[in-house]
């Protein structure tokens, strides 16, 4: 009876070792993975977990990825370790294709991660960036203020940093109390959706004045866009604001309006996460009724 060959001390111990090595490589890679979710599941605080989101995520998951990556790498090296027994050109070659293996699952993670994976996290920040905010002192929901109506509640320094769009300021008004909630978001830190590509890879390169009031302050602000991915540039005007706070009074406005000959009144509302609903109406004081009453989370 032929006795089956025994392969060499070295591939014997090599063989443990990968297999060791995919083992605690795949373990890594899903603790990590299910430490971070852990790790975000205990913030409460929508603007401190979109903050720890922003900052953290994809960072943590390249960590996940390279051990992925060098899990491939170790498995690649266990192929036809039942049948070499000794060593051979068959070894230089499978370490070539591990390495490339694990070069590839690189490429492919920096790409999504870069190019494919912002859009998915804008959409999760934005939805922690706009759901409503609840006063700890009495469980109500909280207002977000218009970007008009907010400036009263912002020194000039906060309007200043606004107005170059340096730092964006959101201000959550609970409206039965009066008390307020102002938040930071840095201006830059999440990309724009490119048109031309799809991708939120769009941001800002250069910022000028292109023009300035009669005392010198800015007037008018372009900012040049560039898309990171595809290299689409755009360029958008924007008008500063000169408003005091003497100017934004938190007032209901007094409007003169003619509502004869009207038959219906139809509203398209569109929330900041992009869902849409229509409502029609037979009168502009149903319409005024409805408003007041009306809480989108319960409809969308």
């Amino acid at each position: 009876m032929e006795q089956k060959a025994v392969p060499i001390p070295f591939l014997i111990a090599w063989n443990e070792y990968m297999i060791i090595g995919t083992i605690a490589a795949v373990t890594m890679a899903i603790l990590i993975y299910l430490f971070y979710k852990m790790r975000v599941s205990t913030i409460k605080e929508p603007k401190e977990i979109y903050d720890y989101i922003n900052k953290n995520e994809i960072r943590w998951f390249k960590w996940v990825y390279v051990f992925f990556g060098l899990a491939i790498a170790f498995a690649v090296n266990l192929y036809g370790m039942d049948k070499f027994t000794t060593l051979g050109i068959w070894f230089l070659v499978r370490i070539f294709f591990s390495i490339a293996a694990a070069t590839l699952v690189a490429y492919v993670a920096a790409l999504i991660l870069e190019y494919y994976y912002p859009t998915k996290l804008s959409f999760k920040l934005r939805k922690l960036r706009y759901t409503p905010r609840i006063n700890p002192k009495n469980g109500k929901k909280m207002r977000l203020l218009s970007e008009d109506e907010e400036d009263v509640h912002l020194n000039e320094g906060m309007q200043a940093e606004e107005n170059i769009f340096s730092i964006d300021y959101d201000v959550w008004v609970d409206e039965s109390t009066n008390d307020v909630k102002i938040e930071k978001y840095d201006g830059h830190l999440v990309a724009l959706q490119c048109n031309n590509c799809g991708f939120y890879t769009m941001k800002v390169w250069k910022e000028e004045i292109i023009e300035k009031n009669e005392d010198g302050s800015p007037k008018e602000l372009l900012k040049h866009y560039q898309c990171s991915y595809c290299k689409n540039v755009r360029a958008t005007q924007f008008n500063i604001s000169r408003k005091e706070e003497d100017d934004y009074r938190l007032q209901k406005p007094k409007l003169q309006r003619n509502t004869r000959n009207i038959e219906m009144v139809k509203v398209d509302l569109v929330s900041t996460l992009g869902a849409k609903r229509s409502f029609e109406f037979k009168s502009i004081e149903e319409l005024e009724k409805f408003l007041k009453e009306f809480d989108f989370d319960k409809v969308a």
